[in-house]
C-alpha cells in the first residue's frame, strides 16, 4: 500500500515540510513505479497498466476535489479509493 502513503503524504512533502514542490511529484513517481512493479508481478500488466491510470487520475482528481471538500479529506478519499481499487484487484490474491 505504498501508493496510498505516497499520496497522502505527497502533499505534505511538497508543501509543508520543504517548500519544494517538485520533491512532492518525485516522490509520487517513485511509489507509483515501485506500486506499478508489485501489482504486475501480483495481477499482470494489464491489472498494472489500470491501477496506475487509476494512481494518476486520483492524484490529478484530488485537487478540484479539494475546493469542495478540504485538502485532506479529499486525499483521504483518493488515496482510499486507490488503495481499495489495489486489493480488489492485485492484492487479494
Amino acid at each position: 500500500m505504498v501508493h496510498a502513503a505516497v499520496l497522502g503524504l505527497d502533499d505534505q512533502l511538497a508543501g509543508g515540510w520543504t517548500r519544494r514542490r517538485p520533491l512532492g511529484g518525485v516522490a509520487l513517481a517513485a511509489a507509483g513505479a515501485v506500486a506499478a512493479r508489485g501489482w504486475r508481478e501480483k495481477a499482470g500488466s494489464g491489472t498494472a497498466a489500470a491501477l496506475s491510470a487509476a494512481y494518476v487520475a486520483a492524484f490529478a482528481g484530488s485537487h478540484p476535489l479539494a475546493k469542495k471538500i478540504g485538502a485532506w479529506p479529499s486525499v483521504f478519499a483518493v488515496a482510499g479509493g486507490v488503495a481499495l481499487a489495489s486489493w480488489a484487484l492485485a492484492d487479494r490474491r
